[in-house]
């Protein structure tokens, strides 16, 4: 149920928000605004909400352009999926917890647990016994092996330094490769992984701290309602939902309404200029599809950092300059989505998908990995096909991921052949190419997070969310985008107060 205005601002004015990206983080920011009385207005330069996620039927198939899955690991998501009452539309994968790691050139199933890492093909005894002795080779003690406070230092050295190269070759690699088209070199541990950079600083060992955080978090539980425990223990783990990940975007599309959601909206001009002696708006905005300016009392900016330099910012009718905003790089990559009969696939694998480690390529295999689409949920495809969703490019591959169709093709269908046992060309293509799949947490991040604090200090009522700040998963953008909408109305409410 929705608040009312005065619930929330003490005045009993309502007050305006424009949220500036129509993805998932500033959509679920926009939902909780007006969820608690604000008049918000989202602004998109494009002609559909939605953003990276992006679900497509035809033919019988059913696809995501964009991610495939997300997870409730954090608080926001559930409460998101509660208010939108989207739990029956979740889609949770057949065999999700069977996925495969590609070495020398065959796909193994990847440990889920100490004696299936003990009896797995996927690692030598040497490395299963470094990962083993981690615990106690890495004791707080030894301070001088841990990273410094100020450590920029790699996902793959860090790892490397715990588990050793092989670890990092068919664990790490692999993993970063199929979130985010990354690898482990390209990576700031810092930044990518700040739970397990924290885990090393505060326990010295990843795994001794890893199981000491949840046996806190589940003492610290014992007191919640073991009821809605159980009720949500199934949920953990990947899901999508009926129809595409976009179910979701449409659903808040929907409770927004049209009148909330500016498509082909290109943000134009943001002005503030606050008046100490004036209770009125703070900031004013002008956009493409409107020339005339509107009067809000803040921002949330969800788009990529790489468009806000087109934004013409004032303060207090002074430009304001955004040199100081370093330059972000992306991660290119394309998506095949591909259809094979099942006659002709000869070693169908049942799970979530393959993932191919970069020093893989030395077997000839050039993908970044493949979900077995129709295998996790079977309503995505005829039930005499199988749909495949392969990923191609990545920071070690970024030509390959601007290939053009009949390429990715080629290239798709012949790891497909090797390993799934595909045989022939798909009866159905489709390719997907995102120049800017990722922003990549690289070793100099912090400066782009530095330049983001500096902007919300320098310009009052100024919130940045989205895979920018915080994380790159469907779940960490609703997170961000949630958290800014609190800020917004904290900084609203404090705004009346001192305007009373």
């Amino acid at each position: 149920m929705s608040s009312s205005a005065t619930d929330d601002n003490p005045t009993g004015s309502v007050k305006r928000v424009a949220v500036i990206g129509a993805g998932v983080s500033g959509l679920a920011a926009a939902y909780k605004l007006k969820s608690h009385g604000v008049d918000v207005t989202v602004f998109e330069a494009e002609g559909r909400a939605g953003g990276r996620l992006r679900s497509v039927s035809r033919d019988g198939l059913i696809w995501d352009e964009g991610a495939n899955t997300m997870t409730e690991t954090e608080i926001e998501v559930k409460g998101l999926i509660d208010a939108l009452g989207l739990q029956e539309k979740q889609q949770f994968p057949i065999s999700q917890h069977k996925r495969y790691i590609v070495k020398n050139g065959a796909p193994v199933l990847v440990p889920t647990n100490p004696v299936a890492l003990l009896k797995s093909k996927l690692l030598s005894a040497q490395s299963k016994i470094q990962v083993i002795f981690e615990p106690f080779l890495w004791k707080r003690s030894v301070s001088s092996n841990v990273c410094d406070e100020n450590s920029e230092e790699s996902v793959g050295g860090f790892f490397q330094r715990h588990f050793g190269k092989e670890v990092v070759d068919y664990l790490i690699d692999p993993f970063v490769g199929g979130t985010s088209a990354t690898d482990p070199e390209s990576l700031s541990m810092r930044h990518f992984f700040p739970e397990l950079w924290n885990l090393e600083k505060r326990f010295g060992s990843v795994i001794a701290g890893a199981m000491q955080s949840k046996f806190f978090d589940k003492k610290e539980k014992t007191g919640e309602n073991k009821t809605a425990l159980k009720k949500n223990k199934h949920k953990r783990g990947s899901f999508s939902f009926q129809g595409g990940m976009q179910t979701l975007t449409d659903t808040l599309c929907k409770e927004l309404g049209k009148e909330n959601l500016k498509l082909n909206s290109k943000v134009l001009t943001l002005g503030y200029g606050h008046d100490e002696s004036s209770s009125s708006p703070n900031w004013s905005i002008t956009c493409v599809s409107n020339q005339s300016t509107q009067d809000i009392d803040a921002v949330i900016m969800t788009a990529p950092l790489c468009n806000l330099k087109d934004i013409k910012i004032t303060k207090r009718r002074i430009p304001y300059p955004l040199s100081f905003l370093p330059e972000i790089s992306y991660v290119p990559i394309s998506i095949m989505v591909t259809a094979f009969r099942k006659e002709n696939v000869k070693r169908p694998l049942e799970g979530f998908g393959v993932l191919v480690p970069s020093k893989e390529r030395q077997n000839g295999l050039k993908t970044l990995g493949t979900l077995f689409s129709s295998m996790m949920f079977p309503d995505r495809a005829p039930s005499d096909f199988y749909l495949y969703t392969t990923f191609v490019g990545g920071t070690q591959n970024r030509e390959l991921a601007q290939a053009s169709t009949d390429e990715l093709q080629k290239i798709v269908t012949s790891d497909l052949r090797k390993l799934l046992g595909a045989k022939g060309e798909p009866t159905f293509v489709n390719h997907i190419y995102w120049s800017k799949g990722f922003p990549l947490y690289g070793r100099n991040y912090g400066s782009v997070l530095e330049a983001i604090d500096k902007m919300e200090k320098d310009l009052p009522g100024f919130f940045i969310a989205g895979n920018h700040k915080g994380g790159l998963s469907v779940g960490k953008a609703i997170s961000s985008g949630w958290q800014a909408a609190d800020l917004v109305i904290s900084y609203l409410n404090s705004a009346s107060d001192k305007s009373a």
